[in-house]
């Protein structure tokens, strides 16, 4: 008390004497509002200059991350130069202006697969990326086959490629290719060498590849215009052979960025292309080609993985050096998923080295793997969205993607009944010649008949000589039910000569008055006397034992040799061997599957798409 009382003192000496207002008691303030939201920078409002925001991937709009194409005319990216010059790229407000009168401030977005493999689950992320965008916004989306490649392209992955774009459910505005383009692209590589930006040069790829690690400049790099334009034209007359002349762009050897190192424009390839035929023999780079195509195309956003991060300076200087439209570029993260390997030569390896049986193979996550093992392009569309457009780099589990596909095929997929590894049943009360159809009625899906017979197959698993508590199968003198039918209680096990069980005599309760606890599927007779109709069922896992094979020296040795498993002896229903390809079911209490494309009629085979959930099979054998 007395320390507080000389404290007031001094106080008082200082401020002096206390007012009536110190006194006062203070008043309690209101809380503040909340700031109303910003408006997106796509907002037709907002004038806001492009900004390399993190997307949420639950947010409402995810695109709204990406600016208006009205305020494209802000500095792109800094291009820093050995010698301290610093270039700021930008559009002018002429160039804008034309871009702008041209495309009707609409969003144009482009998927620019190159047509050298076959589509995975990362290119399925770049279309929900560019055609959700473009979509999203009432835009324009062009499917660009990048195709400056033709010793490694074919008209079979052009052909793929439009087809799987389709069956996921996009539409683009226009399908072009980066050929449709070879004459500006080559009208535009002799102005660079004009404007004294490119060089034809006579290394060889040894000799680029030294030089480039010991920053040292081309001996050609400083020949003359006249005599590179004429050296160029001599390429294109198919004067010179392959791997004799190239030209280059004259960017800066000594540069931080390796994506400066006087890259590569043109090269000679004496080989016929899918599209352009033989009417060239020098065909541009994707360096080149790239940036140059989106801005002949208008793009307003060239949205594209992070690895391309570092071809930023590249692919904005090509574009001030030519004095063209710029694009407002942005990289997100790309798609990664335990258990599977996604980059296109080690799919190539795994096709080409015969671990699997082709680009279509169910266990390969190729969107011809994943279309034929039963994946609905809505679950896929729905697995993109849920990931987000984010730069922060991670890895899926495949778990996820599963959960994904199971969700979608439990609202949409028909029910029927399969048995994987069939028991015999004999009823013995019942007549000979029983038959009956009964009809079903699942929760989800039409509904479907099965055929009730005197002899019927239930699963192996589902009986057990030793019976007990937790256990709702059927056992010897126990009752369950039978999915859609009557309760069925075994009186009799019989044994082969092995002293496995390879029968049971059953009753049936036609009265339905027994009230078992446990339900099981089963398959009845064709038709008394008929069996049921044998088919091969696919039982499909993960591909590799560890969650990142990639990262491995010798990924081959990690391949599950279980990742297929064919079961030749399953029996199906008639709803399901009279099924086209592709039709997808839940098998009760099994899972869900698809009829393979090699399925005929008289040989039905399935693939298994993905399982039930844990749960859903540990309560599936108890009655709902």
């Amino acid at each position: 008390k007395l320390a507080k009382t000389e404290l007031d003192a001094a106080i008082e000496s200082l401020l002096g004497p206390k007012t009536e207002a110190d006194l006062a008691k203070p008043k309690k303030k209101k809380p503040t509002k909340e700031e109303k939201p910003k408006p997106s920078a796509l907002d037709s409002s907002s004038s806001a200059a492009p900004v390399a925001a993190e997307a949420s991937p639950m947010a409402t709009d995810p695109y709204s991350i990406f600016p208006d194409p009205k305020g494209n005319n802000q500095v792109h990216t800094e291009i820093h130069f050995s010698t301290g010059e610093i270039w700021r790229p930008a559009n002018s407000p002429a160039k804008l202006a034309h871009h702008l009168a041209a495309m009707g401030g609409a969003v144009v977005t482009r998927f620019p697969p190159e047509p050298n493999g076959y589509l995975h689950i990362g290119h399925a992320k770049a279309m929900h990326v560019d055609f959700g965008f473009a979509s999203q916004y009432n835009g324009k989306c062009y499917l660009r086959f990048d195709d400056t490649n033709p010793e490694a392209e074919k008209q079979e992955y052009i052909d793929h490629i439009l087809e799987v774009v389709q069956w996921m459910g996009w539409q683009p505005w226009k399908v072009t290719y980066s050929s449709d383009y070879f004459q500006e692209l080559y009208e535009l590589a002799v102005e660079l060498i004009r404007r004294g930006k490119a060089y034809v040069c006579h290394q060889s790829g040894n000799e680029i590849k030294e030089s480039r690690e010991t920053h040292s400049e081309s001996p050609w790099r400083s020949r003359p215009v006249e005599e590179s334009l004429k050296l160029f034209e001599e390429m294109r007359l198919g004067m010179w052979a392959e791997g004799t002349a190239i030209l280059r762009m004259k960017m800066d050897m000594r540069n931080h960025n390796f994506n400066m190192y006087d890259l590569i424009a043109y090269r000679i390839k004496f080989c016929q292309h899918p599209k352009a035929g033989n009417k060239w023999c020098i065909y541009p780079s994707y360096d080149f080609t790239h940036c140059l195509v989106d801005a002949l195309e208008n793009i307003t956003h060239s949205l594209c993985t992070l690895e391309f991060e570092s071809r930023r300076a590249s692919y904005f200087w090509l574009l001030e050096s030519l004095d063209t439209y710029m694009p407002y570029v942005w990289e997100y993260a790309r798609l990664n998923i335990t258990n599977t390997m996604m980059s296109k030569r080690r799919l190539n390896a795994l096709v080409t080295q015969g671990w699997v049986s082709g680009w279509d193979d169910p266990r390969l996550l190729t969107l011809a793997g994943l279309r034929r093992r039963g994946a609905p392009p809505a679950a896929l569309n729905a697995f993109c969205a849920s990931v987000g457009i984010t730069r922060n780099e991670n890895t899926v589990n495949m778990h996820v993607l599963e959960h994904f596909i199971r969700d979608e095929l439990n609202r949409s997929a028909p029910r029927t009944m399969l048995v994987l590894y069939p028991l015999k049943v004999v009823l013995v009360n019942a007549a000979p010649d029983l038959e009956e159809d009964l009809i079903t009625t699942p929760p989800i899906g039409p509904q479907y008949t099965v055929k009730f017979t005197r002899t019927l197959y239930i699963e192996q698993s589902d009986f057990r000589e030793q019976d007990s508590k937790d256990y709702f199968g059927l056992s010897l003198n126990k009752s369950v039910m039978l999915r859609w039918a009557y309760p069925i209680k075994c009186v009799e096990v019989v044994k082969n000569s092995s002293g496995v069980v390879s029968e049971l005599r059953c009753e049936y309760d036609p009265s339905r008055a027994v009230k078992p606890k446990g339900v099981i599927h089963w398959v009845g007779e064709r038709a008394p006397g008929m069996p049921p109709m044998l088919a091969q069922v696919n039982l499909y896992d993960k591909l590799f034992k560890s969650e990142d094979p990639a990262g491995l020296e010798d990924w081959a040795q990690d391949i599950n040799t279980d990742s297929l498993v064919k079961v030749k002896g399953a029996l199906v229903t008639a709803q399901v061997f009279k099924a086209p390809k592709r039709t997808t079911f839940q098998a009760e209490r099994l899972g869900y599957f698809c009829v393979d494309e090699d399925s005929t009629p008289a040989t039905p085979i399935l693939n298994r798409t993905v399982t039930l959930k844990e749960a859903q099979t540990v309560q599936a054998i108890k009655k709902g």
